[in-house]
């Protein structure tokens, strides 16, 4: 018998198996790649998402502020004078009227400083009458003199006169005459002279005069300071007001200079406003804004800016109520204001969301035409207030886009939107 040769089966059960394995374990790798190729998705909820609308809108851009009430104008109350207090005439918050005492400070140097330039001034005075009185019979003793003078030159003059008329007559000798000549020289060379001791005399005395009133002068100006000065430690209210922040006690020590208090003037209200120092350029008296109080809403301006910076990063300006002030507002208040940066005007806006702090707002997720995804979708935002952004670039009215958080899409280029 001979042997047949079984010849094997190339393409066996399992072979076939394997096969149809390796090609199926390819092609779901090829689905997968194919599946994920391009744009890397991520499927979210949609109950966790804040959708917004981009729409045509009034844009106005404003920052809040706080700001703090005060008066509109407030008097300062410091100390002129050193002193220690002796007594206060009234107590903080009473109203007071202008030159109202309000407290009386001691100082006794001052005051003795004022009795002996008192005493100074007074025997000044007395000096200047005793001066004036010499100087008076001195000028007295000056015109006896001068009388004298001119008594003698008339007699002198009068013998002359007879003497000429007699030698001319030959009735007297030249030596007669030539005596009479010259006595009434004498007494006219003598008349010059008193004329010119009297007149030096009286520019003198008149010089002493006004050096004395000078004199007097300064002294009683000085003492008038001085009396001020002591004045001075009678605290008086320079205006009608409130008196606030008093800061003096029975007893205490204050050196000139020191703050006691202030008036507020019951005029008006201001509010001081911190701001922060990023906008600093973009401040200017006149700029407006609105605050509300007991609801209801007062708009206010910019009058004054402090462009000094606190160490705090802020600087302060001064807004004053426009028309109608609130009533039952008081000082030391808290107002938020809204601060307005630009006028109003049309502008593309976006709901302000939290989108921001992933993408600085170069970026948004978009939602397609069906709602069904959301692509990555490049944009350029402009000025901003506490609601929304000013879409310049990348978005139209009507476009749909994802505002909530970013965080945990990582580098995600689109979303699928389902809900669970």
């Amino acid at each position: 018998m001979v042997d047949r040769v079984i010849q094997k089966k190339k393409w066996g059960l399992k072979r076939l198996l394997l096969i149809f394995g390796i090609v199926a374990l390819i092609a779901l790798i090829g689905f997968a790649y194919y599946a994920t190729a391009g744009k890397s998705k991520l499927s979210v909820d949609t109950e966790r998402l804040t959708i917004s609308e981009v729409k045509k809108g009034s844009f106005q851009e404003y920052i809040p502020v706080n700001g703090v009430v005060m008066p509109l104008t407030t008097i300062y109350l410091d100390a002129i004078e050193g002193g220690r207090v002796e007594v206060k005439y009234v107590e903080d918050g009473a109203m007071v009227k202008k030159g109202q005492p309000i407290m009386k400070l001691v100082n006794t140097d001052l005051e003795l400083s004022l009795a002996t330039q008192e005493t100074g001034v007074f025997n000044l005075l007395t000096q200047m009458q005793i001066s004036r009185n010499a100087a008076q019979q001195n000028t007295v003793g000056k015109l006896n003199q001068q009388t004298d003078v001119d008594n003698a030159l008339k007699e002198a003059e009068r013998l002359y006169r007879l003497d000429k008329h007699l030698y001319e007559e030959k009735a007297i000798g030249s030596q007669e005459y030539r005596s009479a000549e010259n006595a009434y020289n004498y007494q006219v060379q003598k008349k010059k002279l008193a004329d010119q001791i009297l007149k030096q005399d009286s520019v003198s005395v008149k010089q002493q005069f006004d050096q004395d009133k000078q004199s007097y002068e300064r002294a009683q100006n000085g003492l008038q300071i001085m009396r001020r000065k002591v004045g001075d430690l009678t605290v008086r209210s320079q205006t009608d007001g409130q008196l606030t922040s008093l800061d003096a006690e029975v007893g205490q020590s204050k050196r000139a200079g020191d703050r006691l208090g202030q008036i507020d003037v019951q005029g008006g209200y201001k509010v001081r406003v911190d701001i922060d120092e990023h906008y600093i350029s973009r401040i200017f008296t006149g700029l407006t804004g609105e605050a509300s109080f007991a609801e209801k809403n007062y708009k206010l301006k910019i009058i004054k800016v402090f462009t000094q910076v606190t160490t705090g990063g802020k600087f302060q300006v001064d807004m004053q109520f426009v028309g109608e002030t609130p009533q039952g507002i008081r000082r030391g208040q808290t107002l938020q204001i809204r601060l307005n940066l630009s006028e109003e005007r049309q502008a593309l806006l976006l709901p302000k969301g939290g989108f921001f702090q992933k993408t600085g707002g170069s970026w948004i997720f978009k939602l397609s035409d069906n709602g069904k995804t959301a692509y990555k979708t490049d944009i350029q935002l402009g000025n901003q207030n506490t609601d929304y952004y000013e879409v310049l670039q990348g978005l139209k009215a009507g476009d749909k886009v994802v505002t909530s958080s970013y965080e945990t899409y990582g580098d995600m280029q689109e979303l699928i939107l389902q809900k669970e």
